[in-house]
């Protein structure tokens, strides 16, 4: 095996450069997975993290060895009469995987708005490891398909793709478990992360219809909210926290 690559400059360079772009590709995959953890009992959560990203770790893998099948889903299967359009096996994809998380966002929403205590713990003892699982799989195969091409279009050796994703993957399972944490003690947090999901679906549809939405502006958008969220955290904490003086007739002073 040639491994004189691994001296070039441009090789590390292609590596820490792939790697940041595959952890911040990976963000809505760790709000997916934080989401659909948080349905399951508090001991189980911990194996569905690990098994969740191990799944994401091996889907891109795979399908990083199957480079020549990655480049013809970009090729046409067909044109849709009317509008002159090309649609790609890649546009299938995006277009199921982001109707399946505008819908999941949306019931999940309309769960905790209109439902009773007892219709979320319902929802919460019908899931399985195994569903949520198999869940978080399907939409790995969406959330991976935009990390390998840009691994593939960044980087000529298999080897600095591949290890970029193991790297990521491994940074992503250190973040997941307390970024689940953090939004299943904040009610608000959940509901910011399940419309960030219905944000990604809609940017999954669009780009499945050629209509480019920057990643910039979306992630922009994500990282403006959870800092605003975290200023009403922390304006809420010090609010409870703050010691209440009463006045009147039944202060220390009317005494």
């Amino acid at each position: 095996m040639d491994l004189s690559f691994l001296s070039s400059p441009e090789t590390w360079i292609a590596l820490l450069t792939l790697t940041a772009l595959e952890i911040v590709l990976g963000i809505d995959n760790i709000v997916f997975i934080s989401i659909m953890a948080g349905k399951l009992p508090e001991a189980q959560r911990g194996q569905a993290y690990a098994l969740g990203l191990a799944a994401a770790m091996v889907m891109r893998i795979l399908l990083l060895l199957s480079i020549s099948f990655i480049v013809g889903l970009t090729a046409p299967l067909f044109t849709l009469p009317f509008i002159d359009r090309d649609v790609s096996g890649r546009d299938l994809i995006l277009f199921g995987g982001g109707l399946f998380l505008i819908a999941k966002a949306t019931f999940e929403i309309h769960e905790r708005l209109e439902g009773s205590e007892s219709g979320a713990s319902a929802t919460r003892a019908g899931a399985t490891l195994g569903r949520v699982v198999i869940q978080i799989m399907l939409l790995d195969i969406v959330f991976s398909l935009d990390s390998v091409i840009t691994a593939v279009g960044m980087a000529r050796e298999l080897a600095v793709m591949v290890a970029a994703v193991v790297i990521a993957v491994l940074v992503m399972l250190v973040a997941a478990r307390p970024i689940g944490q953090l939004v299943e003690r904040h009610p608000s947090l959940k509901m910011l992360a399940l419309s960030f999901l219905l944000l990604i679906g809609t940017a999954l549809v669009a780009e499945a219809a050629h209509i480019e939405i920057p990643k910039g502006y979306i992630y922009f958008a994500m990282g403006f909210s959870v800092f605003v969220e975290a200023l009403n955290l922390r304006a809420s904490a010090k609010r409870k926290a703050k010691p209440v003086h009463l006045h009147g007739p039944y202060s220390e002073a009317g005494r």
